[in-house]
C-alpha cells in the first residue's frame, strides 16, 4: 500500500528520508517510510553484521532455515518494491543543514544528498555522526586493551528511536532489541512507524490521528448500508480531539486525506486472490532454478 500522501518532499531536500544501512534493521524502516509515501533512500556497502552469521536458522517464516544471501535478496526486493531506492555506497559523514532543519549526507565515493530525515541503521561505530550534538551525549568511553576507546551510546535514542537532534532517528538493534537479525527488523519496523507518526504531526495530524498502522483489512468488514467514505469520515471524526486547533478547511483536507488512505486498505475477495498469486510468484524469483524444476517433477510423479 502507498498512502495518498506522496510526492510530500519539500523542494530544499533530495530525499525525505536517508537510511544508513541496508540489513533488516534499515530495509525494515525503509518499507514503512516508503509505504507511506515518503522518497526514502537506502544507503548499504554490504556491511551488515548479520553477514557474519553463517546460516540463519531462527528467522520466522523460514522452518528449515535460511541462508543469507537469499534473506539479503529478499529484503533488498522487499525494499525496492515498497519504493526504497537502495545505493551501494557506505555514508562516511552527516552533517545538519544550515537552518538545522534536515541533513547533508557525504558517501565514501563523494555523493552528496540531502534529507529532511536520516535513520541509522548500522551496527558500526557511527562515527558519521560525530558533531551532530553534545559528543559526550552521543558517544561514551570505555577501555579496550589498556587503551581509551569510544563508540556511539547505545542509550543515546529514545525507545521509539527518536533522539534529541530533530529528524535523527537510531534503528540499530542496540541493548533491549537484542541481536538476533528478527529483533532487528522489529526495531526498524518500529522506528520506521515513528518516523511516518512525526511527519503525519507535522502535516497537521493531531496525536490520536497520527498514529499509523501498515495493515490490509477485507472489503467484507465495511457495513455495506453506508457508503464507505461515510463510515471512514466518522471514524475520523470520533478520533478527533475536542481541543484541536485545525481550521475547517485544514480539517476536511485531513479528513479525505485519511479516509483515502484507509480506502486503500481494504481489499476484495479478489483482489486478496490475486496479491496471494502475486505473492508467491515473487517468492519463487528468489529461489533456485534446479530446485523448482525439481520440484515441478516430483509433483507431476504424484
Amino acid at each position: 500500500m502507498r498512502s495518498s500522501e506522496t510526492g510530500h518532499t519539500a523542494a530544499a531536500f533530495d530525499h525525505d528520508v536517508v537510511v544508513i544501512g541496508g540489513g533488516p534493521a534499515g530495509c525494515a524502516a525503509g518499507v514503512f517510510t516508503a509505504r507511506y509515501g515518503l522518497d526514502t533512500v537506502v544507503f548499504d556497502r554490504g556491511r551488515s553484521s548479520i553477514r557474519r552469521c553463517a546460516y540463519l536458522e531462527n528467522y520466522l517464516g523460514f522452518p528449515a532455515g535460511i541462508d543469507i544471501e537469499t534473506l539479503y535478496g529478499l529484503i533488498h526486493d522487499h525494499a525496492e518494491q515498497a519504493g526504497c531506492e537502495i545505493v551501494a555506497d557506505l555514508v562516511e559523514s552527516l552533517e545538519r543543514a544550515e537552518d538545522r532543519q534536515g541533513f547533508r549526507v557525504r558517501t565514501q565515493d563523494g555523493d552528496r544528498v540531502t534529507a529532511r530525515r536520516v535513520i541509522a541503521a548500522t551496527r558500526y561505530d557511527g562515527e558519521y555522526m560525530r558533531g551532530l550534538d553534545d559528543e559526550a551525549a552521543m558517544f561514551e568511553t570505555f577501555e579496550y586493551d589498556g587503551e581509551e576507546r569510544e563508540h556511539f551510546d547505545k542509550s543515546y535514542a529514545e525507545r521509539d528511536g527518536a533522539t534529541p537532534v530533530d529528524g535523527l532517528f537510531v534503528a540499530s538493534p542496540y541493548g533491549e532489541t537484542g541481536y538476533q537479525a528478527s529483533m532487528a527488523a522489529g526495531r526498524g519496523t518500529r522506528v520506521g512507524i515513528t518516523v511516518v507518526e512525526a511527519v503525519r504531526r507535522e502535516r497537521g495530524y493531531p496525536d490520536p490521528l497520527a498514529n499509523h498502522y501498515d495493515w490490509m483489512r477485507r472489503a467484507a468488514e465495511l457495513d455495506d448500508e453506508r457508503s464507505d467514505r461515510e463510515q471512514l469520515g466518522e471514524r475520523f471524526d470520533e478520533r478527533l480531539p475536542d481541543d484541536h486547533d485545525l481550521e475547517t478547511a485544514r480539517l476536511a483536507e485531513l479528513r479525505e486525506r485519511e479516509v483515502d488512505r484507509r480506502l486503500a486498505t481494504h481489499l476484495s475477495a479478489d483482489e486478496i486472490e490475486r496479491r496471494t498469486e502475486r505473492g508467491q510468484k515473487r517468492l519463487l524469483e528468489h529461489i533456485d532454478d534446479d530446485l523448482i524444476r525439481q520440484a515441478a517433477r516430483e509433483i507431476e510423479g504424484e
